[in-house]
């Protein structure tokens, strides 16, 4: 409904007859193109990874992270997820418990060994910098069909490959973005990079997949990404290392006192 508004308001303002058309046109193409990508993810069942997150400050001095990720794919609704942090020894055993949802807000958690407690992150904090990083809470979860609408810009040829360039955007009020514009792979229909824009419009953050593998001859994974902050200065890239896929995880293991028994 918010794309159909902002295509009538180009057809009032521009009194071009074929506005709408073209608009409607591009918002079906727009979702039909994250629909396929989302078809072509789905039935990977449960993966363990690892993963080293290196965090850049503006002047290129680097600090690293060791984490051990594992996510567990819920039919007809997001992914259930935990990150558990091994390194460095001031996080270790932190952990970070993740429920996405195709429909209102995500159900998020994070365990401070420290402190010995869990503490829910609020649905208003989506936005905040996720364990001092580039990545933002809503960035690491699982990217639903309906959290976002979308209109397809263009499709642009790129060293003789076709991608998809589209707009998306988020339908949760809270989120941090005004809008992404991801390029997409058009024959593999995999994420190239993204650019997210904060809630004033201005370009915020660029987000790089690189090294892509197959898995299970089916699901693609990079192995690296890199978010780079324009306005700071900022970057963090995660290295992905040892996918394994149908571990035989259950829903067991991202109960809320599974936080507790994380190690």
């Amino acid at each position: 409904m918010k794309r159909l508004l902002t295509c009538l308001m180009m057809g009032v303002l521009f009194g071009i007859g074929g506005t709408i058309l073209h608009c409607e046109e591009s918002v079906e193409k727009g979702l039909k193109i994250a629909q396929e990508m989302d078809r072509r993810d789905n039935g990977f069942k449960d993966f363990k990874v690892d993963m080293e997150m290196i965090l850049r400050n503006r002047h290129g001095q680097e600090s690293k992270r060791v984490i051990r990720l594992k996510t567990l794919e819920v039919p007809g609704d997001g992914d259930k997820s935990m990150s558990i942090f091994d390194e460095p020894r001031d996080v270790k055993g932190t952990a970070f418990l993740s429920y996405t949802h195709k429909s209102g807000s995500d159900d998020q958690w994070l365990y401070l060994p420290a402190l010995r407690r869990v503490k829910r992150i609020a649905s208003d904090n989506k936005s905040g910098s996720f364990m001092g990083s580039e990545f933002a809470f809503e960035d690491i979860v699982s990217q639903e069909v309906e959290k976002y609408t979308y209109r397809h810009i263009r499709d642009d040829n790129v060293g003789g490959k076709l991608v998809f360039v589209q707009e998306r955007y988020p339908v949760d009020k809270s989120s941090g973005y005004s809008k992404q514009i991801v390029f997409i792979d058009g024959e593999e229909y995999i994420p190239l990079k993204i650019d997210f824009y904060d809630r004033k419009g201005d370009l915020l953050k660029t987000l790089e997949f690189k090294g892509y593998q197959q898995y299970s001859k089916k699901f693609w994974r990079a192995n690296e990404m890199d978010m780079t902050n324009h306005q700071s200065g900022k970057s963090t890239t995660l290295v992905w290392r040892n996918y394994q896929f149908n571990q035989g995880l259950s829903a067991r293991d991202f109960d809320y006192n599974a936080l507790k028994r994380a190690k």
